[in-house]
């Protein structure tokens, strides 16, 4: 039998060999243990619900640098949420905290080292916590396998588990995959569908060596070559309108 003094009231909490979460007989914290010793034992809720995590991916799908239609061709494949763990480390550097967070399970997972836990939205994870049938993941990482890049003095260490929405697309046959945090609805993604720089380009360096023509033409016949540019114009703006909406 070992035992960890509580991080809460500093009682002595004794668990047997193995043992990962254990409860503080005196306070009732509910305590995470690893190799490096005893944490706090957190969870934030979903506040981001499927339909809401559906339409920020839409609206994220829409934004400019994303493929044109994005948000309308993107086929959804699937919507799943879970809560995954994190390492949150509360460090002291000269005076100042400064709060980083770690992932504390085994990931490909785009975004899940630039999380931020909102400190308002922390509960307490006990027997008491209402999961509501999400899964949890298990961590797999010791919280002590980063200790040897955190800066400063230890303040506090905690285990979170982070609310987490996982979207599967198809756009033009190519399968993607977004994260969208289920708590700020911050949306990340590792590689997505982009918009083509190309038909701008061109249209650009046709433009250019029009322009350049018709300048050379006015030496000559200087009211031909300002006519000509007027019509060059126009058809520059309809031609870049013409690609913004359709490529």
């Amino acid at each position: 039998m070992a035992s960890v003094g509580c991080p809460k009231c500093g009682a002595k909490v004794e668990f047997d060999a193995g043992t990962k979460f254990v409860r503080c007989s005196y306070c009732s914290s509910q305590i995470f243990i690893d190799r490096s010793g005893a944490g706090f034992y957190y969870i934030i809720p979903f506040l981001v619900k499927e339909e809401n995590a559906v339409g920020i991916f839409k609206r994220w799908a829409a934004g400019p640098t994303k493929a044109k239609f994005l948000d309308q061709r993107a086929q959804i494949a699937g919507v799943i949420r879970h809560f995954f763990p994190v390492y949150l480390f509360k460090r002291d550097i000269d005076g100042k905290e400064m709060v980083k967070v770690e992932p504390a399970g085994s990931t490909t997972l785009p975004g899940l080292h630039s999380l931020k836990v909102p400190a308002g939205d922390l509960k307490i994870f006990d027997a008491s916590y209402e999961l509501g049938g999400v899964p949890l993941i298990q961590p797999d990482i010791e919280m002590s396998a980063y200790f040897a890049g955190l800066p400063g003095k230890g303040k506090e260490q905690a285990l979170v588990y982070f609310p987490i929405w996982t979207l599967d697309y198809v756009h033009e046959g190519k399968k993607y995959q977004v994260v969208i945090d289920g708590s700020s609805g911050e949306v990340f993604a590792a590689d997505f569908p982009k918009r083509g720089s190309a038909p701008y380009m061109l249209v650009a360096g046709v433009g250019f060596v029009a322009f350049l023509g018709e300048t050379l033409l006015s030496y000559t016949n200087p009211i031909l070559a300002i006519s000509l540019m007027g019509v060059t114009l126009a058809a520059v703006f309809a031609t870049s309108m013409f690609v913004a909406w359709r490529m």
